[in-house]
């Protein structure tokens, strides 16, 4: 591993103090900073999630769905996990630490946003880390393609509404608006542009250029 992926805990921990300190001496350009959004869904933090998630969605391969059959039993686990499993267990850890453990320590209005947090967590698997992980794991790449491929286009999807449905239950309004802009923002549009420069980048006879952008 290089430098950056060997200390990459040290790097979040890094920029998550750099994010409060600088929130704390500048307040007014970060309270600027966050009025920037449409339908509740923040246009800056949309460009940076494009900046962190767009070099791995060019790593996505669609053509790597004919292989979906040749081993079912791990593809039906992540599929099962990811979208039958997590989003589910999420709400309830949501609902147990905000609304029963720690509910006398927490403003009730913080606690609903908690879990409201914690429910869009659990209910968008996070395809960056698939590949990090797997790689971390001498796992098989092209397996993880696989399971990416199919992964994403779920959450195209089901993200949304199986979002809607768990906070409709836990008594958190959001509007379909921002939920339908969030999978445009954070899912359609990055992974259209990975598509398409992967095609632009790859040849049938050549990957070298791929290769050498991955």
């Amino acid at each position: 591993m290089g430098l950056f992926e060997r200390y990459l805990s040290a790097w979040v921990s890094l920029a998550i103090i750099a994010g409060v300190a600088l929130g704390s001496l500048s307040p007014t350009l970060f309270s600027l900073i966050a009025s920037l959004e449409i339908a509740h869904v923040n246009l800056p933090v949309a460009v940076l999630i494009w900046v962190m998630i767009y070099p791995m969605m060019v790593k996505i391969d669609f053509s790597s769905i004919n292989e979906v059959g040749k081993k079912p039993k791990g593809l039906i686990l992540t599929c099962v996990v990811n979208w039958l499993i997590k989003p589910f267990s999420m709400a309830f850890l949501g609902w147990l630490f905000f609304k029963v453990l720690f509910a006398d320590f927490i403003d009730p209005a913080l606690a609903t946003e908690y879990i409201a947090g914690m429910i869009l967590l659990g209910v968008a698997p996070c395809t960056a880390m698939v590949f990090v992980w797997s790689q971390l794991a001498k796992g098989d790449p092209n397996y993880t393609l696989v399971q990416v491929s199919v992964n994403d286009i779920i959450m195209i999807f089901a993200f949304a509404p199986l979002a809607a449905f768990l906070l409709g239950v836990s008594d958190i309004q959001v509007p379909w608006t921002t939920l339908l802009l969030s999978v445009m923002l954070y899912v359609v549009f990055p992974l259209t542009a990975g598509v398409l420069t992967r095609n632009q980048l790859d040849r049938a006879t050549d990957h070298s250029r791929l290769n050498h952008f991955l």
